[in-house]
């Protein structure tokens, strides 16, 4: 099991449990990994808005260098921008330096192979065994001297022809739209406006005055309210929120109702299985999906397969079985023409284009989706094993999926990216809902398992 690695990269308090001398190891081990690709290998590194970004980039650029690989730094941009660069440009691998939706206190480091996927597990293994090697690094890894040192290359066009890679998905003209963009203080900040102002649309901006401390507070994806009110006060068309990489996306209809990744996936799918683009007429979800949706596309006529969260499972699940359009309730959405990776900006630019051209209010495209009721309390404990495993809580599943019967479902998973436990109860009342949560959440507290939340 990954000690430092999650389900998405690095992840940790910066400065303690993620410091700039994990940022250099790494950037030492890439730099050596990658010279069975290249004898000078090439590496992308990009960044959020985090003031620890900084000591995170220049450690890790410092590392790659160190190692004979040549950094391409792409500064401030988004993760799917990085991916792009990787992709397009030949590169050996990529790495963004971003906790995504974490407040600025967190940070991490990505890393992307050669096709701006998710770095294979065989990577992330050798990198945690590199990383809880004492031994001094020099007798580990060959040291790059004289001309066989890396350089640390400026490549901003490369972020900027991801800009213009954005602006030429859309098939229509964005003029006459009025649409409100929450940037979360993160990645997108800049690029998002260009984007959709390019496009014709009449932008209103949120979340775009990073200052290093306030990405994701109090706006983005995990603060989608911020967004609804501001559609609704400034009687919008349209709202989309980023987190703070954004590798995700969120939306807002014109009546100020917030629209989760599960909407925007069905509103996708049902316009590339009108348009016969959908690939085997099936779409990958995740099992907190929200059974409406499911409902939703078996109306439609359009399958659905169900993984594990996060992207990357999502993706794998795609090559698998061959499908273009597959995501997350949480916005990670994967447009397999356009990305390898959940894009938040090409989810939006995608979405609005689907508006545009079928002149219709983001409420009339995703009105076929009724959820059900749904409840998902994040509970913080040291041990998610001893959560998952014990012998009370899985009893306390069992018998709350009985009471639920096929009315609804129970689900206790632990995250991949935080500290944290998430029992998640789906049921066709409210009331329902709320009573299989208690039962399972009363297990868990009576034997003390976490630390806090969940009530």
């Amino acid at each position: 099991m990954s000690h430092y690695f999650g389900t998405d990269g690095f992840r940790g308090e910066a400065g303690s449990a993620l410091t700039a001398s994990h940022a250099f190891r790494i950037g030492r081990f890439l730099g050596h990994y990658y010279k069975k690709d290249a004898p000078r290998p090439r590496v992308a590194v990009g960044k959020d808005t985090r003031r620890s970004s900084y000591m995170l980039e220049y450690a890790l650029a410092a590392g790659l260098v160190a190692s004979g690989a040549d950094a391409y730094m792409l500064h401030v941009t988004t993760t799917p921008s990085v991916s792009f660069v990787t992709r397009q440009d030949d590169m050996q691998g990529g790495v963004m330096i971003s906790a995504s939706h974490n407040p600025f206190f967190d940070n991490g480091i990505k890393l992307l192979n050669a096709q701006g996927e998710k770095a294979e597990a065989d990577l992330i293994d050798q990198i945690e065994q590199f990383l809880d090697t004492p031994d001094p690094l020099d007798s580990l890894l060959p040291k790059a001297t004289g001309d066989s040192l890396g350089r640390i290359i400026d490549h901003s066009a490369g972020r900027n022809r991801y800009v213009a890679y954005l602006i030429s998905l859309a098939r229509h003209s964005f003029a006459g739209w009025r649409v409100g963009l929450d940037c979360a203080n993160g990645s997108a900040w800049r690029m998002a406006e260009a984007v959709f102002s390019a496009l014709g649309a009449k932008t209103y901006m949120l979340g775009n005055d990073p200052d290093g401390l306030n990405i994701n507070q109090g706006v983005g994806s995990t603060h989608i309210e911020t967004l609804a009110a501001f559609v609704k006060s400034n009687h919008l068309d349209v709202g989309f929120a980023f987190d703070g990489d954004a590798d995700r996306c969120l939306a807002v209809d014109e009546q100020g109702r917030v629209l989760t990744g599960d909407h925007i996936l069905f509103a996708l799918a049902d316009e590339w299985q009108r348009r016969g683009l959908l690939e085997d007429r099936t779409v990958v979800t995740t099992v907190m999906s929200n059974m409406g949706l499911w409902r939703a596309l078996d109306e439609r006529g359009i399958n659905h397969l169900v993984t594990a969260v996060g992207d990357k499972y999502v993706y794998d699940c795609m090559i698998q079985h061959g499908c273009n359009v597959g995501g997350e309730q949480s916005g990670h959405i994967i447009l397999r023409p356009y990305a390898t990776t959940g894009d938040g900006l090409v989810t939006a630019v995608t979405l609005m284009d689907t508006m545009a051209d079928r002149k219709q209010p983001l409420s009339r495209l995703t009105q076929e989706v009724r959820f059900y009721p749904q409840t998902v309390h994040h509970l913080r404990t040291d041990d998610k094993s001893a959560v998952l495993e014990h012998r009370a809580v899985i009893t306390a599943i069992e018998e709350a999926g009985r009471m639920l019967g096929d009315r609804g479902r129970v689900l206790l998973r632990a995250s991949g990216t935080e500290p944290v436990v998430r029992l998640m109860t789906e049921a066709e009342t409210e009331a329902l809902c709320r009573d299989a949560a208690h039962h399972v959440l009363d297990a868990i507290h009576r034997y003390n398992l976490v630390s806090q939340g969940g009530d």
